[in-house]
């Protein structure tokens, strides 16, 4: 069974008078495991796929399935619920709580899910020990590097063991260094635990880790490889 399946998907955007076209017609699986980056220009449509397999935005037409689950029927307050529970983001931007803790950030989706104090506080600890963090559990994001609040937000999209991780240019606002750790962190959790990742980026130093790696063109697939 897939993770993930688009089937025709298309999305189209109104501006002005005319409709201007972000997906067209696009249809790709996903394995559990994959290691997989999404590239190509500005414009093809790289974050509108991203957006619309993790439910934050909806296709024009076409159906993503999640497993057997169809999640373009979900009503608003479904796909919140669905995203919560299987579902792991990583934004270029961190989207980190300000006034939080490194600890309490990665500890804020599974306080959302429910979970005992003693369950949270045992994954955060863990998580954060995982991405290198373990001397930074009670600072805030103003107290820690652009590298240190992007690895909190790895391990705050992996803190409900999601289906799969979804990373929108995730190494866009880092060096070299951070950039180097961050995809060892992310490739090390792929092999162990077999967390799927699918990245929408630019950076060549994504490309050349992941395992397979599809290019968009004007909202078209242009090119699917799988690399060895």
């Amino acid at each position: 069974m897939h993770i993930i399946e688009t089937k025709n998907i298309s999305k189209l955007y109104k501006q002005a008078d005319q409709d201007i076209i972000a997906l067209n017609n696009v249809s790709i699986s996903f394995e559990k495991g994959e290691f997989t980056a999404i590239v190509g220009p500005s414009g093809s449509g790289k974050t509108t796929f991203l957006n619309c397999i993790g439910g934050l935005d909806s296709p024009t037409s076409g159906k993503v399935m999640i497993e057997d689950k169809e999640i373009t029927g979900l009503s608003s307050n479904e796909l919140i619920d669905f995203r919560l529970r299987n579902i792991g983001f990583v934004f270029q931007s961190y989207n980190l709580i300000p006034v939080l803790t490194a600890k309490e950030n990665v500890e804020f989706i599974m306080l959302m899910q429910g979970l005992s104090e003693s369950h949270r506080n045992k994954r955060s600890i863990e998580l954060l020990n995982s991405v290198g963090l373990e001397a930074q559990l009670n600072r805030r994001p103003n107290q820690l590097s652009g590298g240190q609040q992007q690895r909190v937000a790895v391990a705050r999209a992996l803190a409900s063991k999601p289906k799969f991780v979804l990373a929108d240019e995730p190494t866009a606002n880092l060096d070299s260094s951070s950039t180097a750790n961050l995809l060892d962190i992310m490739s090390r959790l792929n092999k162990k635990e077999k967390t799927t990742f699918i990245f929408s980026t630019h950076d060549q130093r994504v490309i050349d880790r992941a395992n397979r790696i599809i290019t968009l063109e004007d909202g078209k697939v242009l090119s699917d490889k799988k690399i060895n």
